[in-house]
């Protein structure tokens, strides 16, 4: 989010092409977030609806999800306050303060839902321990505890400090998601003693699936936060920031930012049905 760094130094080239350059890369941003008004507000919404009236497959296995969804929709009225912060520079108090959804709220849902597949396939007997709905509430009021806190924190916090906290956090969450892609792989590579083929073939087919979601989960992460990275080094090394290197990051953030809503649909059959 460049408002969150509006206090380091940006270069010194005061020609037209740059001031038009600036303009075309704030352009780009006002785009990036109406793209994700437009279609995230609808698509998420669409998503707590079926959850709650029990069109899913269920409240308990899609609790996650539904907290993703409603983290998204705060992104969402994030990407509202960042547009009118533009002219209301009164509201930048709320943008601030939003941004520790985007630092946290994802990543940290992310990570539940990878953390969810791993116990299923590698351990499947404490995943069913903890498969009732009254853990995943635990998990999620905890998120939720910590999301808040980032959130009064960005308020607080300087601006290179804020962003080397999202360096670490994302370095963290990112690790955490890659050790459950690893270890489903290996699931997927051993078969228990004594397996029939015909039960085989199903687990392997469980666990193949478990690991392309993870998988998938991973590099959507990889292009929401890797241009970020680099601006985080080149921001608090150089003390300056490249307006470019925010609108390319803030697209790649809007566009990989759908990967797990539309993957929820397809599972669901709400895009269209897999024919068998």
């Amino acid at each position: 989010m460049k408002n969150a760094t509006v206090n380091f130094t940006t270069t010194e080239g005061t020609t037209n092409s740059t001031t038009q350059s600036f303009e075309l890369m704030d352009g780009l941003e006002i785009c990036g977030h109406v793209i994700c008004l437009l279609f995230g507000v609808p698509i998420h919404s669409y998503i707590l609806w079926s959850i709650v009236t029990g069109t899913g497959s269920g409240v308990a296995s899609e609790f996650f999800i539904f907290n993703l969804s409603v983290c998204e929709l705060g992104i969402c009225l994030n990407n509202l306050f960042l547009v009118l912060s533009m002219c209301y520079t009164s509201l930048s108090g709320f943008e601030m303060f939003l941004a520790g959804l985007f630092f946290t709220g994802r990543p940290l849902f992310h990570c539940l839902m990878c953390v969810e597949r791993y116990l299923a396939v590698v351990h499947p007997v404490t995943f069913l321990k903890y498969k009732p709905l009254r853990y995943r509430v635990i998990c999620c009021t905890v998120v939720w505890f910590i999301v808040l806190g980032c959130c009064f924190l960005c308020l607080l916090v300087s601006d290179e400090m804020e962003l080397l906290l999202f360096l670490v956090q994302f370095l963290l969450f990112f690790f955490i998601q890659l050790f459950c892609c690893v270890a489903v792989l290996r699931a997927l590579k051993q078969s228990g003693p004594g397996e029939r083929a015909r039960e085989r073939k199903e687990e392997n087919h469980m666990k193949r699936r478990a690991f392309y979601l993870i998988l998938i989960t991973i590099v959507s992460m990889a292009i929401i936060y890797v241009p970020y990275i680099i601006i985080v080094f080149v921001t608090v090394l150089k003390h300056q920031v490249i307006n470019a290197v925010w609108s390319f990051g803030l697209i790649c953030y809007v566009l990989a930012g759908f990967v797990q809503p539309v993957l929820y649909l397809h599972s669901a059959g709400k895009f269209f049905r897999s024919s068998k």
